[in-house]
């Protein structure tokens, strides 16, 4: 059988655990690349082998390695040099796998995460993959606006958040992606954030499309003190991701922001 987006996301696999062979066909099939859906730092086989599982639509939706770790070493190049408050909190509002927590943890020499992962299904996947790896990430089953209360830097302490909620019909084959529509909106996210690390420095880590809609682009830097967009051109044209990296209560140094 084919293993592709369309069926992984909206057919009978969507909520269904894969097998290996599924996982190596998607990325085969979609891809040309039976590898394709690293995560963890690990091959298919590696990660299956440990007795990590994702179900169907995680396996489209991960931020996979190659991705993944792209972002955490452009998000490293401006947070590691923010040397006030000791080592960053890193937060992921909507953890999905957790795998851009791992490699974010990693680049920003992190010693603990924390995600929050509404969907019950694929937070108990999570949970049970990232205590099998015995990482430093903990995900809880709970939405991020009532759990930022357990989350306490200190006063000054570097805020890290990598933001990539589902995106829904937010991406426009003409327009790009409206960070306007995701779900929920990116700048109520960002905002929610602001209001509640009020004593703190920000770095938002924002996951978007190489065709992101330019005006939401332009409204959530304007709400910001410094942002920086990044294209990663890692498959076919036109299917690239990217992130912005944006900051509020604070600006890198020259130096560190032309990276």
């Amino acid at each position: 059988m084919k293993y592709d987006r369309e069926l992984l996301l909206l057919g009978a696999k969507r909520d269904a655990v894969l097998e290996l062979a599924e996982v190596q066909a998607y990325g085969r099939d979609s891809f040309g690349n039976a590898d394709y859906v690293c995560i963890y730092g690990l091959r298919p086989s590696e990660w299956y082998a440990k007795g990590i599982r994702l179900l169907g639509r995680t396996a489209v939706e991960c931020t996979r390695d190659e991705l993944a770790d792209r972002i955490g070493r452009d998000a490293a190049a401006i947070g590691s040099n923010w040397v006030l408050g000791g080592s960053p909190v890193l937060i992921d509002p909507f953890a999905g796998s957790g795998n851009t927590l791992y490699w974010l943890a990693r680049h920003l020499s992190v010693a603990h995460a924390v995600g929050f992962e509404l969907d019950p299904g694929v937070f108990a996947l999570t949970k049970k993959n990232l205590s099998l790896l015995d990482l430093p990430i903990d995900v809880l089953n709970i939405d991020y606006g009532s759990a930022l209360s357990r989350v306490s830097p200190a006063a000054g302490q570097l805020v890290v958040a990598f933001i990539a909620p589902p995106w829904g019909d937010a991406l426009d084959p003409a327009s790009g992606l409206d960070l306007r529509r995701t779900y929920p909106p990116i700048p109520e996210i960002t905002e929610c954030l602001c209001t509640h690390f009020a004593e703190n420095p920000i770095l938002f880590v924002i996951q978007v499309h190489e065709t992101v809609n330019r005006a939401s682009l332009n409204e959530l830097s304007g709400a910001l003190d410094w942002s920086r967009l990044k294209i990663y051109n890692l498959v076919a044209q036109g299917a690239n991701h990217g992130a912005l990296l944006a900051t509020r209560r604070w600006r890198p140094a020259p130096d560190d922001a032309a990276t």
